[in-house]
């Protein structure tokens, strides 16, 4: 009876230690799509250090019912850098409805290369990234020449190319072509409420606030108070796939909040042939750059 009841505690122990792993260490994602090829392709698996930015806490139930939920984060040691790759939750209920409230959608993981941190501006120009003030490359090169190739002989719709851009408005205009120039907010960064940034940073806003963000005018209001400027309470990142020609990221639906990012991908520890079935031997423990 007592090696029956050890054996049980044990068990028990090693499950709770795994969940706490799970929360506080690490976790695996399966990529699921090419649009981070040819760093990431389909059937790798890959691992996400959780410390190096801090794990998350926050209720999981609460989440999984699609409310909103405080987002804790313990402290990290490191902190996000431009071309780290992440994994985060998306920031919308669908991934072609971001004209909705902005909301940590706790089922839907995506993984995106990180090109803009707070308090950068970015822009793309003929298809290419860049940063005011930095002199680095930016994203995948390589597959940014290819789909500036691909615009220049009129060949994106045979590619199913979707150029319009975030935030989809006329005010704006945007494609993934010729975007920006755009503030990356960071926390206590401040704007003026502008008609072009009301477009630009509602989502963010009213996410913040928890409030609804009107326009009269030139006149703003969030609920009935009028606001001439506004003070940004979170980071934000500007996230872009490596494959441009295909991938549903920051250039479409906009801004990533710091509280929805899992963390950062760090190995591949599995890979199979999804074709074969086979394992990737050359791709095993292989560093994600």
């Amino acid at each position: 009876m007592n090696k029956a009841v050890n054996a049980i505690f044990g068990l028990a122990a090693l499950l709770v230690l795994y969940v706490l792993a799970q929360i506080l260490l690490f976790a695996t994602f399966k990529i699921p799509s090419d649009s981070m090829e040819p760093t990431l392709i389909e059937g790798d698996v890959i691992s996400v250090c959780k410390p190096a930015l801090g794990a998350r806490i926050f209720n999981i139930w609460t989440a999984l019912k699609g409310e909103e939920v405080d987002v804790y984060r313990l402290s990290g040691f490191s902190k996000v850098r431009r071309d780290d790759i992440l994994v985060f939750n998306f920031p919308y209920s669908e991934w072609n409805q971001w004209d909705e409230n902005m909301k940590m959608n706790i089922s839907n993981y995506y993984v995106k290369r990180c090109v803009a941190v707070p308090g950068d501006t970015f822009e793309i120009r003929n298809a290419h990234y860049k940063v005011y003030g930095y002199k680095g490359t930016l994203g995948c090169v390589d597959s940014q020449d290819k789909l500036l190739q691909i615009l220049s002989i009129g060949e994106e719709r045979n590619w199913s190319i979707v150029m319009k851009g975030f935030p989809r408005d006329s005010l704006v205009n945007w494609t993934i072509k010729d975007f920006g120039p755009l503030y990356i907010p960071e926390k206590g960064g401040r704007i003026w409420m502008t008609p072009v940034n009301g477009v630009l940073y509602r989502n963010a806003i009213e996410w913040e606030q928890k409030k609804k963000l009107v326009q009269r005018g030139d006149i703003f209001l969030l609920n009935d108070s009028i606001i001439q400027e506004y003070q940004f309470k979170e980071d934000y990142y500007f996230v872009a796939g490596d494959k441009v020609m295909n991938s549903k990221d920051s250039r479409y639906w906009g801004l990533l909040p710091k509280k929805f990012i899992v963390g950062k991908a760090t190995l591949i520890w599995k890979s199979v042939d999804l074709d074969t079935d086979e394992i990737r031997w050359n791709r095993v423990f292989k560093r994600i750059e």
